[in-house]
């Protein structure tokens, strides 16, 4: 047998009662559908001054967070206007330093160069000065050593009176004048080798400088009997070229002083 085949269950439903309205006792419907009618006002009358509670509320948040946005954009509108106000004065400032600044090199500039332009001025002037009184120096130097040439030749240049002379005093005359002359030339002579022996001198110093510079610039300490003995031959050698100098200076001299005693004998024998 399959399911359906098999017989199914009727379902029975209890039946529907009305309720029993007691007895002595009137229902009126008015009554309840008011009393709840009113009950649904005033849930919706509550709801309603919730509403708009929550209303208010939210717009007063609202006003308020408006009224902070403002202020807090003033606020920073004021800020930024104090903030541009400080960068204008500090960059007057720095203007204003740095003008002052260069007015200040520009004077310092002009100051030196006035204090230049006069040093100069006076540099100038007072070379000028000394110029003049360097060149008056030395025209009166020169003016000076050319009367002392004057008054030593006038003193030393005789007039030679020898026409009212004999043949004697022709001779003591011609004597007189050749020991003159040979004095003239020793004195000569002996300042020429008093020059020599002094150049002599200083270049025998100017070498023994330039030989103690060079040791130690080299910084040779052991070969200093090397460099006495270069001095000694350096020195030998300057030394035995002016006693040549000396010689051949002697023998010209010499020469000539016989030479012109020997013409002033024949010129005073005639």
């Amino acid at each position: 047998m399959t399911d359906e085949s098999k017989p199914k269950p009727k379902l029975f439903a209890p039946p529907l009662t009305v309720p029993k309205i007691p007895e002595g006792e009137k229902v009126d419907f008015d009554d309840i559908h008011r009393k709840r009618q009113e009950k649904d006002l005033t849930e919706l009358q509550s709801l309603i001054e919730a509403h708009f509670i929550q209303r208010k509320k939210d717009e007063e948040e609202l006003i308020a967070l408006v009224n902070r946005i403002e202020k807090r954009r003033a606020e920073r509108a004021e800020q930024q206007r104090i903030r541009t106000e400080h960068e204008k004065e500090r960059q007057n400032r720095l203007a204003e330093e740095k003008e002052r600044k260069e007015q200040e090199e520009a004077r310092r500039k002009q100051d030196e160069d006035a204090k230049k332009k006069k040093a100069l001025t006076n540099m100038t002037q007072q070379y000028s000065g000394f110029q003049q009184r360097q060149d008056g120096k030395r025209g009166a130097k020169k003016q000076t050593e050319r009367e002392k040439k004057r008054k030593i030749l006038a003193e030393r240049k005789k007039p030679l009176n020898v026409e009212r002379l004999n043949e004697d005093k022709l001779k003591e005359k011609a004597n007189e004048l050749y020991q003159w002359l040979w004095m003239l030339e020793a004195e000569k002579f002996d300042f020429t080798k008093t020059l020599m022996r002094q150049k002599y001198d200083i270049t025998l110093l100017q070498v023994r400088v330039q030989n103690s510079q060079r040791s130690y610039g080299q910084g040779c300490k052991t070969d200093s009997g090397c460099t006495s003995k270069r001095q000694r031959e350096r020195k030998g050698q300057g030394q035995s070229e002016i006693d040549g100098n000396v010689d051949i200076y002697s023998q010209r001299s010499h020469l000539t002083t016989s030479a012109r005693v020997g013409i002033c004998s024949q010129s005073a024998l005639q």
